[in-house]
């Protein structure tokens, strides 16, 4: 059965490069590759989820400028659609700056994210609140928070389960976290005054959140469900590129955990982000795996 996702965050385009190493002061590199994508947590996410079968819906700030046709036909090519908040926006969108080091799949990044493309909560259409029952599940990334808040309640009342991508605190997260079903937070999410992993977990619980995970790349998983808490091993591999792996993990375990238990919505995700930090980009993992983008 084909699911339906809502996934409200942050829409960039993605200059992404692999070379030997990040560049120094004043140093010119030259690449050795390089590729373009629609990029951002909710973004990166809705294509996965849209990669394992379901439809798959963006929820951000897009724009009329012209950069944004590259965005806007990477996302038709991964069968994902798009609600803009700002369509009349003639400003350029955010764009990331992305090198990847070519032997470790390590990354370091540049944007402006989501600073200067703050939607409004009136520019949300009100076909979505009233649809919202036709929706399974909704991702929140944080990057447009008032938005998120408004979907996250009105989610809420309808049974629907609420995802947030815990990539880094950001100033907001206090008024989702009420209505949040899965916390799947990285290592570097430290709300205020946490300093630790199980600060955060503690931070977490005050919510009444019932399952929450911490990835730490590739060490195993820390989790946190019905009062156990465990961990949860992921894949083994020679990384090519990191870069989404969190985003690609929060698309999978959108789509896992509709049919699985949570622990094991957490293996699955991880074999799927694996997968994916195995190619170059944040689009070559799914021909790899089947999908042909058109």
């Amino acid at each position: 059965m084909t699911n339906s996702g809502l996934f409200v965050g942050l829409i960039t385009l993605d200059l992404i490069y692999l070379a030997d190493s990040p560049p120094q002061n004043n140093q010119k590199l030259v690449a050795t590759d390089y590729t373009v994508a629609a990029g951002g947590p909710a973004t990166n996410a809705a294509v996965t989820f849209s990669h394992l079968g379901n439809q798959a819906t963006v929820l951000g700030v897009l724009g009329s400028h012209q950069i944004t046709q590259l965005i806007s036909r990477d996302l038709e090519n991964c069968q994902v659609a798009i609600i803009d908040l700002e369509s009349h926006k003639d400003t350029p969108p955010p764009v990331s700056s992305i090198i990847v080091t070519q032997g470790t799949g390590e990354r370091a990044v540049i944007s402006i994210n989501a600073m200067k493309t703050q939607a409004n909560i009136n520019s949300i259409p009100a076909s979505i609140l009233e649809n919202l029952e036709n929706i399974d599940i909704v991702l929140i990334d944080g990057h447009q928070m008032d938005i998120g808040k408004i979907i996250a309640q009105n989610a809420k009342i309808q049974n629907i389960p609420i995802v947030i991508d815990g990539g880094s605190w950001k100033p907001g997260f206090a008024e989702i976290l009420p209505f949040v079903d899965y916390a799947i937070c990285s290592a570097n999410f430290y709300p205020p005054h946490c300093r630790n992993q199980q600060d955060v977990f503690n931070y977490l619980r005050k919510f009444n959140i019932p399952h929450i995970a911490i990835t730490q790349g590739e060490n195993p998983i820390q989790y946190l469900t019905n009062s156990v808490r465990d961990s949860v091993n992921v894949p083994k591999i020679q990384s090519v590129d990191t870069l989404g792996a969190g985003d690609i993990f929060h698309g999978a375990f959108c789509h896992y955990i509709l049919e699985n238990s949570f622990v094991q919505a957490l293996e699955l995700s991880a074999k799927t982000a694996a997968k994916a930090c195995q190619y170059f980009g944040t689009r070559n993992w799914l021909n790899a795996m089947g999908h042909k983008l058109r």
